[in-house]
């Protein structure tokens, strides 16, 4: 019985870090996740922002038909 002691205090060992990475991992995998949605999030953002700052630049650009030529003309 003395080999099998040792033996069955590394696989509980063993079992004790299994348990433990598999937390771990979940815990990551949970991060990730997050990360994700807030990747998903601010990427709509920056489109909606993107189409406004368009938006703005387009009118910006346009001829002025309804303003008077400056006085200058």
């Amino acid at each position: 019985m003395t080999e099998t002691a040792p033996l069955s205090e590394r696989i509980d060992e063993l079992e004790a870090r299994l348990a433990h990475r598999e937390r771990e991992i979940e815990e990551l995998n949970e991060l990730v996740a997050r990360q994700w949605q807030a990747i998903d999030e601010l990427s709509r953002r920056l489109g909606t922002l993107g189409g406004r700052l368009q938006a703005v630049e387009d009118r910006a650009d346009a001829p002025a038909g309804a303003e008077p030529p400056p006085p200058h003309y």
